[in-house]
């Protein structure tokens, strides 16, 4: 039984030593690359999870270093009308007047469509009542 617990605890530093590895492998592709140092792309990019990157002090502080180190990124400004945001607001805005326009024209023909069987049925009882139709509601 001992031998079997000292294995499962060779596997788990194995396991723990191989993510460690894989992440400052990726740090260093980032960095190397230039792009943005975050835990989530780096969990993303070596196959760890973000817990395994803050639980390791080591990694940890590295990225907390490369990412203070990072200048700030300029948040974006207005888009120009071709881009894909501002043809997707366009779109929305387009299709929201749509359903505006449908409720209201649905609206206005059943109001239309009441009235005609309102007036329908004041001249089936009117044709009831004179004797030349059927009772109302035959």
């Amino acid at each position: 039984m001992t031998g079997n617990i000292a294995n499962l605890q060779k596997a788990t530093a194995a396991r723990t030593a191989a993510a460690a590895a894989r992440a400052e492998t990726a740090l260093t592709a980032m960095i190397t690359a230039g792009e943005p140092v975050t835990f989530r792309g780096l969990a993303a990019r070596a196959g760890v999870s973000l817990d395994f990157l803050y639980r390791n002090t080591a990694i940890r502080a590295r990225i907390e270093r490369q990412r203070d180190a990072q200048p700030a990124r300029p948040r974006p400004g207005p888009e120009a009308p071709d881009q894909p945001g501002s043809v997707v607001r366009a779109l929305t805005a387009q299709l929201a007047d749509l359903k505006r326009r449908h409720r209201e024209e649905t609206t206005a023909l059943r109001q239309a469509l009441e009235q005609a069987h309102g007036e329908n049925l004041l001249l089936r009882r009117q044709l009831a009542a004179s004797g030349r139709g059927p009772a109302p509601g035959q």
